[in-house]
């Protein structure tokens, strides 16, 4: 895949100061983080080597990458040594894939309250997902999950939901056997979704009633405990959305699966059409249609698309991906072992040897042979940040 001719970086280099000092008494120090990292990733500012051709004269410069995890550039990597670590969790059995999102009214509120409210639909999907299970009129068994956090729909709209992939079955009470969800099958949605619905706002109350959530502008009236339950009551009786997908193929679907959600951003590079000095044109799905092409060409005012970018900036320290279950991150090596001896199976092969899903035009941090005339590379300098190289014996290349 070709390296995208525009960037998110370009349009932040172009037009972040200007964002800045008309928009700095609503940026907060993470979002500014962020801004900054995007702007200097793989730039002279961070750093870098300059690599030099064995076979022939070519040279060139590499810079360094920001790592910070809402770059678009910076997740292949990063992702693909997760996912490296997830290989001997795999098991030998169906795999499904459960969402689970928040209405609207509830939405506005994360926005004010990340963490918390986050933190909230982490804890509350999990826990509705172990209790079903655990109930013997469904599965009757003790599973293990992996949650993945999204903020954002297509358009970069801001819309919170957690992306679940549950192995199909769990283990007996005793812990001596194994239980295997029905083919096809996990468990009933509208049993999931009301008790999600129930878990969830029983939590959100506790918070507020906690002084754990702040409000301000248009929700500032939630403070008050009457306002707050009002504001909620027609929340009780709505269906709320658990969408329950088809089972995946296999644990290498799974990787495949994993691979392009765990360390996805607002918006990749590739989706981005075009920008000029007044607005931002990229690719965006409607979900809205129901059958013919989805795919839309959506344009924003610059600040606009800066702003919504922005509104999917995590707080510090603010995890996106976590275990519960047999997976919890505390148990997950003995429980694998003791299901594996339940199921008679041995670990499942390297599929990343096979078929890596993570490969990135993005992905620079590997060795890559000469542009010129393909031979190997080696580095014949390191420079630190806002350094410039020694090396300049032409022929010069520089990549970002």
């Amino acid at each position: 895949m070709p390296r995208p001719n525009l960037e998110v970086a370009d349009i932040f280099r172009a037009h972040g100061p200007a964002y800045r000092r008309e928009n700095a008494s609503h940026l907060n120090l993470p979002q500014l983080k962020v801004m900054s990292a995007i702007e200097n990733c793989r730039s002279a500012a961070l750093g870098g080597h300059v690599a030099a051709c064995t076979k022939c004269d070519h040279q060139h410069i590499a810079y360094n990458s920001c790592r910070n995890r809402h770059c678009p550039k910076c997740q292949g990597a990063t992702a693909k040594d997760w996912m490296q670590a997830r290989m001997d969790d795999l098991l030998s059995v169906e795999y499904f894939h459960v969402v689970f999102t928040l209405p609207t009214p509830i939405a506005d509120i994360a926005y004010q309250n990340k963490a918390a409210v986050y933190g909230l639909l982490f804890k509350a999907s999990a826990q509705t997902l172990l209790t079903i299970a655990a109930d013997p009129t469904h599965l009757g068994a003790r599973i293990g999950m992996t949650s993945v956090l999204h903020t954002w729909g297509s358009a970069m709209t801001h819309h919170p939901h957690v992306h679940v992939v549950v192995p199909g079955g769990g283990m007996s009470p005793d812990g001596k056997r194994w239980i295997s969800c029905r083919p096809g099958f996990f468990l009933p949605v509208k049993v999931l979704s009301r008790l999600f619905r129930r878990l969830f706002l029983e939590g959100l109350m506790r918070l507020h009633k906690a002084s754990k959530l702040r409000f301000f502008s248009n929700l500032s009236g939630l403070t008050d405990p009457d306002t707050f339950a009002t504001h909620l009551a027609p929340l009780r009786k709505t269906e709320w959305v658990v969408y329950a997908k088809r089972p995946f193929g296999g644990p290498e679907q799974v990787l495949a699966y994993l691979s392009r959600y765990t360390h996805r951003v607002a918006i990749s590079n590739h989706r981005l059409v075009s920008a000029d000095t007044d607005t931002v044109a990229f690719r965006w799905k409607d979900y809205r249609i129901k059958r013919g092409d989805r795919m839309k060409i959506m344009r924003l005012p610059t600040g606009e698309f800066i702003r919504r970018f922005l509104t999917h900036v995590l707080p510090s320290g603010f995890h996106r991906i976590r275990h519960a279950g047999f997976l919890a991150n505390s148990i997950r090596r003995d429980r694998i072992a003791m299901i594996r001896r339940l199921l008679d199976s041995a670990p499942e092969p390297d599929q990343m040897a096979q078929d890596d899903p993570l490969t990135s035009a993005d992905d620079e941090d590997q060795p890559q042979p000469c542009p010129k005339c393909g031979g190997p590379m080696r580095v014949i300098e390191t420079f630190l940040r806002s350094q410039s190289p020694k090396s300049r014996a032409p022929p010069w290349e520089d990549t970002a």
